[in-house]
């Protein structure tokens, strides 16, 4: 898969916290799970999920991207990757459609969206590949394990 272009969905498993996430400063967190919405649409394609689970598992020494704090906090661990192949900028069309409740501000710098972080009381478990499934997307999907 490092080979494709595409957007990806980063679930990721959360205790209450509040967190400093750089230029956003802290942020309050509830239990349950965040989801992620990125792209990868530059010349390394979906790589760069390859580093977001580098991240969560041995630390990013220095945060790019809001989503690295998160990877690197003890209060979050990174459970399940969604890749989905596409050569069109589709990420801010699914963080749209999203059902969650959006962190504001958060991993959308480069666009108008609200958010591209959203916020789960429960795991959820199909709704990602469904919900890009409305967008015509097919999710490569896998459990990452510590």
């Amino acid at each position: 898969l490092p080979m494709h272009k595409g957007i990806y969905c980063l679930v990721l498993k959360k205790t209450s916290c509040a967190l400093n996430v750089g230029s956003l400063g802290i942020i309050s967190f509830r239990q349950g799970f965040q989801v992620y919405v990125g792209s990868a649409l530059g010349p390394g394609g979906l790589a760069r999920v390859v580093r977001h689970i580098r991240c969560a598992r041995n630390g990013c020494e220095h945060p790019h991207w809001h989503i690295d704090y998160l990877l690197t906090s003890e209060h979050f661990t990174l459970a399940r990757v969604h890749c989905f192949p596409t050569g069109e900028r589709m990420e801010c069309r699914l963080a749209s459609i999203l059902p969650g409740d959006a962190v504001r501000g958060f991993g959308c710098s480069d666009c108008t969206c609200t958010s591209h972080l959203f916020s789960f009381r429960r795991d959820p478990g199909d709704l990602l590949p469904d919900t890009a499934a409305m967008l015509g997307l097919s999710a490569y999907s896998k459990t990452i394990k510590k």
